[in-house]
């Protein structure tokens, strides 16, 4: 078990950590990339008395360096992996009974976790690279922080970090009064030169890296580490660099997770003597491990992330702008040895305009696993130490999932499904599909989905031309043999491995022969959010009430139901095939029956009957309809009988078009007209508001009652109007109308004046020879207001409209007169209107003609 001294920086920090380790329980090591920390501070811990001979877990977020960290501690000690120090990942697994030293990723400590809270057996967890902010790392630290306080004191825990800080860390770790000892590594660097090398216009990337790299080679000595965002990127700029870009002596080596093994060996090796290397590696070279021999670093200045992918459901990776602290990680490789020169691919003013440090992935991504893991754990976000808490509203759509899913109860506790659900490394929708797989006999379909939806689609091509139907790509993995002219040959290898690791984990056994047809019942399993009904003009309606498009000459447009997997939600490009500019478009769904709609839907499937307004027959109709969701499985239309539905759809469509949809009268408009000018001009005492907008803010009070009988439209224009009113108008309002709002006003000649309200000031039209020998101008409340008198030509046209009566006689009336004594000679127009006698009214009360 002795290690000899290395030389690492880390050496000199180790005395610090034992101690902490010893008293505290916990301690933080702040670490420069390179300093060691990885791989000489667990083997320096494995004799510590505290750790009694048992293990020491090591949680690395990344399976790569998982691995090679494991070789590289088995190395110092002189043994193969598997011994003393082992590994464990989602994909393979090299450990004994004799490891003491296990490294694991990814999910695989939180699953230890959960079946057993107190780690039996071990002694000590470190938590590696803490910085990068995997979301597994942060829920594996919060449950260790509950453990540690409930279950197992005894259990040390260790967080590195090259770059977090540790003022946040610390106090999470040991808590807030007593936080965590901190222990830092100064590490050694030497000065990085910063080159700024933007590309040109309309640069391809590998053509970019191409360049550039070519030129750092000639110019300068060392090895070169590239730094490109994912393996696609690389395969291309690898692809680039051939051909003679580089000169003799000098080897192009990938680094990335898929690689196997001895690839992955030689891009980590140091360059044999007389050659060199140009290592083209993803973010997994800036902190978690050593490429040996780099003296210059060329960074494309981009990184892949997971984010929440919202046309799949699931988190994917994307490729992002990398921040400005993984920049300067990146560049301090160069520096590790010697001088070196780290060349970013950008502007040094487009610099300022990144973000400082990378977004936690808890911040971005999916959280239905998490919320899951929470759930199975027994705690909730709020009881445990996060270094920043799950969002709530995404905790509440993973919730709201996870229910849907069958993975957890109404009451947020996990079921037999969601346990399940939980022990395989899948998204909980696609661990759901291949559990309920298995169980009817689906399973290894179910495990070819899930891989084929994990990642890229093994098809390749732009919307359109793509086919939508999931059977072709569940056709292309079952059979080796098969083909298709879209197939990405890479990925379907890739997908048809990942299929059989999914297998292995759910118990699944490979068949040679695989259904089609059961892909839609599958894929509803997984996305039971996403059932969805075909319309006209190649449209669907997703349970949840959007809508997207299918490409017009797809097959999937002649189904009448769909289960979608993926969709696009941001608007469609112009001229894609089929879809509209404001809808997205369906990339990935299956075929599926009603009954399996029915099946899928389970309880949610209600059948409601409501009375709803047919626009095409302007009426209402009594429908009964068996729905999920949004989704109209079958619909039965009959008359409507009274009822309360029937009242309530009529009261929301005079709600909508207004109190003028009733069946008004001349008389109820009058009445209202007078109680809306009483209310106007006496607005201290209370009288009820019958205005338009008074009436229908009060439909349920007065107007629903008087429904109780009917049927539809026609029944609204029965409605007694005149009657509704003069009951909101009772005692004593009914009876102080007259006095303040009189239907007519009286005039010398005995005329009796119709009083109009409705403009805002009460008016009456009549002939001016009827107003012959009125001296006080008419009014109504109490002589409070004055009427605008209309004044009429014997042809009942307008002559004046006044309200001062006496002034117009004395005033402009002589000029009147004289107009109208040549227009109408046989009519009397006196000189002096005011005392003259008015002539005997006509029949019915009109003025006389003569």
């Amino acid at each position: 078990m002795t290690v000899a001294p290395t030389g690492l920086p880390v050496e000199e920090a180790v005395a610090e950590v034992r101690t902490a380790l010893a008293g505290a329980g916990v301690a933080v090591v702040q670490a420069p990339p390179g300093a060691g920390k990885t791989t000489v501070v667990p083997l320096r811990l494995l004799e510590e008395p505290w750790l009694g001979g048992r293990r020491i877990v090591v949680l690395e977020p990344r399976r790569l360096a998982a691995r090679a960290a494991a070789r590289r501690m088995a190395a110092l000690l002189g043994e193969e992996v598997g011994a003393t120090v082992g590994y464990r990942t989602r994909d393979d697994s090299a450990v004994s009974r004799r490891t003491r030293v296990e490294v694991v990723t990814e999910g695989i400590l939180v699953r230890r976790l959960q079946g057993d809270p107190s780690l039996e057996g071990v002694g000590l967890v470190v938590l590696d690279e803490v910085h990068e902010r995997s979301i597994h790392s942060d829920l594996a630290l919060a449950l260790l922080v509950d453990a540690r306080s409930a279950l197992c004191p005894e259990l040390r825990v260790l967080a590195m970090s090259a770059t977090l800080e540790a003022d946040r860390l610390a106090p999470v770790l040991g808590g807030d009064t007593t936080p965590a000892p901190v222990v830092t590594s100064e590490g050694r660097t030497h000065p990085v030169e910063l080159r700024w090398e933007p590309g040109r216009d309309r640069e391809r990337l590998d053509a970019h890296v191409a360049r550039v790299v070519a030129d750092v080679v000639r110019r300068e000595a060392g090895d070169v580490l590239v730094f490109l965002p994912g393996a696609a990127d690389i395969r291309r700029a690898a692809g680039a660099l051939g051909g003679g870009t580089l000169p003799p002596g000098v080897d192009v080596r990938p680094l990335f997770g898929a690689l196997p093994v001895a690839e992955q060996d030689l891009a980590l090796a140091p360059s044999p003597a007389g050659r060199r290397r140009v290592v083209l590696a993803t973010d997994i070279a800036e902190t978690s491990l050593t490429v040996a021999g780099v003296r210059v670093v060329v960074d494309a200045g981009r990184a892949r992330v997971p984010l929440l992918d919202p046309r799949t459901g699931l988190t994917r990776l994307r490729t992002v702008t990398a921040s400005q602290a993984s920049a300067d990680q990146r560049a301090g490789r160069a520096g590790r040895t010697e001088p070196g020169v780290a060349v970013r691919l950008w502007s040094e003013a487009s610099h300022a305009t990144r973000p400082a440090f990378a977004t936690p992935e808890i911040a971005q991504v999916d959280l239905a696993a998490l919320v899951l893991d929470l759930a199975l754990w027994g705690a909730s976000p709020d009881e445990l130490r996060f270094l920043d808490p799950p969002p709530a509203p995404a905790r509440a759509e993973a919730h709201a999932l996870l229910r849907e899913l069958g993975a957890l109860d109404g009451d947020g506790r996990p079921t037999a499904t969601g346990r399940a659900v939980a022990r395989l490394p899948l998204h909980p929708r696609l661990a759901r599909m291949v559990v309920d797989g298995a169980r009817r006999h689906r399973g290894w379909e179910a495990c070819l989905l899930a891989a084929a939806l994990e990642e890229r689609d093994v098809l390749r091509g732009r919307p359109g031309e793509v086919p939508v139907d999931a059977a072709e790509r569940l056709r292309v993995l079952a059979d080796r043999r098969a083909s298709h002219p879209r197939a990405d040959e890479r990925s379907v290898r890739a997908a048809g491995r990942r299929a059989r690791q999914i297998a292995r984990r759910a118990d699944v056994d490979p068949v040679d022969r695989v259904d089609p047809t059961a892909c839609g019942p599958l894929l509803g399993l997984a996305y039971p959010d996403r059932l969805a009904q075909v319309r006209p003009g190649h449209r669907v309606r997703l349970r949840n009430g959007t809508g997207a498009a299918l490409p017009a000459a797809d097959p999937m447009a002649a189904e009448a139901w769909l289960a979608v997997a993926e969709v696009d939600t941001a608007p469609t490009r112009p001229g894609t095939p089929g879809a509209a500019a404001d809808q997205g478009q369906v990339r990935i769904a299956a075929a599926l029956d009603e009954a399996d709609v029915v099946a899928l839907g389970g309880a949610a499937v209600a059948t409601t009957a409501e009375v709803v307004w047919d626009e095409g027959r302007d009426d209402l109709r009594a429908r009964t309809e068996r729905r999920l969701g949004a989704l109209v499985l079958s619909s039965h239309d009959a008359p409507v009988a009274p009822g309360a539905a029937t009242v309530a759809a009529l009261v929301e469509l005079v709600a909508a078009r207004g109190v003028a949809a009733l069946g008004w009268t001349e008389a109820a408009r009058e009445l209202q007209q007078r109680a809306v000018f009483a209310a106007r001009a006496h607005p201290g005492e209370g009288w009820p508001d019958v205005t338009d907008n008074g009436l229908a803010a009060d439909l349920e009070g007065w107007l629903a009652p008087r429904l109780a009988r009917a049927r539809g439209r026609r029944d609204l224009e029965r409605v007694d109007v005149l009657d509704a009113l003069r009951g909101l108008l009772a005692w004593p309002w009914l009876g102080r109308l007259d006095e303040v709002a009189p239907r007519t006003v009286a005039v010398a000649s005995g005329r009796e004046l119709r009083v109009d309200y409705s403009a805002d000031a009460p008016a009456a039209h009549v002939r001016v020879q009827d107003l012959y020998g009125t001296t006080t101008h008419p009014t109504v409340d109490g002589g409070r207001v004055p009427l605008v008198l209309h004044l009429l030509s014997p042809a009942g046209r307008d002559v004046q409209v006044t309200a001062d009566l006496p002034g117009f006689w004395a005033g402009s009336w002589a000029d009147v007169r004289k107009d109208m004594a040549g227009r109408y000679p046989k009519h009397p127009w006196p000189d002096d209107p005011a005392a003259a006698a008015p002539p005997p009214p006509r029949r019915g009360g009109r003025p006389r003609r003569r």
